[in-house]
């Protein structure tokens, strides 16, 4: 796939809550600073600690196809007498005296995108003490001088080092085999570690053995396993402690095999747990019910914030690799299979695909099946409603109206007997009979059945006018959507919903997607 297609695939992924009702996509000015919304993480620096980033993105809540010039100006002022926050860069900014001022110019235009307005590095002076905290304040100008501000928080924490002892480990499973994983903390720092949180994301194959009470669980029908588990211990300098040994992994009896999983634990000081939530949250769902997961000492054994100051040796990658032989067959949706109506009205398409098993499919293995459906349209209808899983072919907008190609997917774990749709909705240009394509492509795996990945939706348009709804007939009239997609007609207009910032798996796709290239000029 071409590294724009990802690129935009994840950012049109990535967007939450949006609702498309357009027939063509209007000239728009850029937005105004007013209509961004913006993400900078708060950060937890300790002296003699490493420095950490702090960047503001913007996204824009208004449709648009380019974005415009803005002035960045950051207020250090706040934190100036415990860190110190430099503009990040290669191209500086201007600085006078707390205020540092960057001017932005966006090269790449986009479409519902992020761009990074400023990149930041904190670091905390040496003489900084523990639970010092301010915040730095952005104000943001757009081109007609309107503004806005946002504002991230530094503080300062006491210092510590916690290491992850199982660096690195190779396990072996089989379908709905459980695997015990002995996970273990060390304090490796000169203070004692007061409570920490074990984070895991990993691979579909990962399926957690038990849901326990003090941890917090990705929602069940996530292509990737995520949790994060608290626990009150305190490990002394030189200690260490163990997960018990109830704790352990359960391949899936869906999982495609033979398949091959990545998965990485990491440990966290309170504090350094909720700056990763504070700017890209985890998608994770509600806490378990079966007992309490311990960390058990296994070594020698006035309270302040703690931050890890070596947060490198705190992470353990595992790789699993699951044996067997079992694969999965999907094949194309398109519906209603004939779709009717007059010259000027609309009707609904939906296209996709089902799971007829027995491997789940979309569940980011080495071996997974990753269905994408492709809709080709013919001559004479407009695509007036697009989802924004959907990508115009060749330039790759999401929900852009008017394209005769499109291609849809999204990453979303389907088990045997499950479907996933897209809904269009096609205004009638021309009278006459035409067929619309529905094919499936494959990103990665081997469908076991391909004579089925292809489906045709014939279109009749009649010539005796009007634009008013044909109504319909369970699929056959085409017209009737029983209420869950309105008609609208050829009305022009993009709403966009504000909704939560990205999916579980999607940490790293957020970063990739939305780090727009931007030129900086002081």
């Amino acid at each position: 796939m071409p590294k724009q297609l990802a690129r935009r695939w994840l950012a049109g992924f990535g967007v939450v809550g949006v609702l498309l009702a357009a027939s063509a996509i209007p000239a728009f000015a850029a937005p105004a600073a007013e209509d961004l919304d913006f993400y900078a993480k708060d950060v937890v620096v300790a002296p003699g600690g490493p420095a950490k980033g702090s960047n503001l993105f913007a996204r824009t809540r208004t449709s648009t196809m380019e974005w415009g010039e803005y002035t960045v100006k950051v207020d250090r002022s706040k934190v100036a007498g415990f860190a110190d926050v430099e503009n990040a860069d290669s191209n500086p900014c201007t600085e006078s005296g707390a205020i540092l001022t960057c001017k932005v110019v966006a090269e790449e235009n986009d479409y519902y995108t992020y761009i990074t307005m400023v990149n930041l590095v904190v670091r905390a002076k040496d003489s900084a003490t523990p639970d010092q905290q301010g915040e730095l304040k952005f104000t943001v100008t757009d081109a007609e001088g309107g503004s806005t501000t946002y504002q991230s928080t530094v503080s300062i924490g006491e210092g510590v080092d916690l290491a992850a002892i199982e660096q690195g480990l190779q396990l072996t499973g089989v379908l709905g085999g459980t695997l015990n994983v002995p996970l273990t903390v060390a304090n490796r720092g000169e203070k004692a570690v007061h409570d920490v949180v074990l984070y895991f994301e990993g691979g579909y194959g990962f399926g957690p053995s038990k849901r326990y009470k003090n941890c917090e669980y990705s929602p069940a029908d996530a292509f990737r396993h995520a949790f994060a588990c608290r626990f009150p211990n305190t490990i002394e300098p030189g200690g260490a402690a163990r997960l018990d040994s109830s704790f352990g992994f359960t391949v899936p009896t869906d999982d495609p095999a033979p398949n091959g999983h990545t998965g990485v634990a990491h440990w966290y000081t309170p504090a350094d747990w909720e700056e990763s939530q504070s700017f890209n949250p985890t998608r994770l769902g509600q806490q378990g019910t079966e007992g309490e997961l311990r960390l058990e000492p296994v070594g020698p054994q006035s309270r302040s914030r703690q931050t890890d100051v070596n947060n490198q040796n705190g992470t353990t990658v595992m790789r699993l690799q699951v044996s067997g032989d079992q694969g999965a067959e999907v094949a194309a949706l398109g519906t209603p299979a004939t779709a009717t109506g007059k010259v000027g009205a609309t009707v609904p398409l939906k296209v996709g695909y089902v799971n007829n098993g027995p491997a789940a499919v979309d569940v980011d293995g080495a071996k997974d099946l990753r269905a994408r459906t492709e809709l080709s349209l013919p001559s004479g209808v407009t695509a007036v409603r697009v989802p924004m899983t959907c990508s115009s072919y060749g330039d790759w907008v999401p929900g852009k109206p008017g394209a005769k190609k499109y291609r849809c997917g999204e990453h979303k774990r389907l088990a045997q007997g499950e479907k996933i749709e897209y809904e269009f909705e096609l205004r009638l240009d021309e009278a006459g009979t035409r067929a619309a394509q529905v094919r499936l492509t494959f990103d990665t795996g081997v469908d076991l059945n391909p004579a089925n990945d292809s489906a045709t939706i014939t279109i009749i348009a009649s010539a005796d006018g009007g634009s008013e709804n044909p109504g319909g007939d369970d699929g056959q009239g085409g017209g009737d959507t029983d209420g869950s997609l309105p008609i609208t007609g050829a009305k022009a207009g993009l709403t966009a919903g504000i909704g939560g910032v990205l999916l579980a798996a999607g940490a790293v796709g957020f970063v990739v997607a939305r780090r727009r290239k931007t030129r900086f000029v002081a």
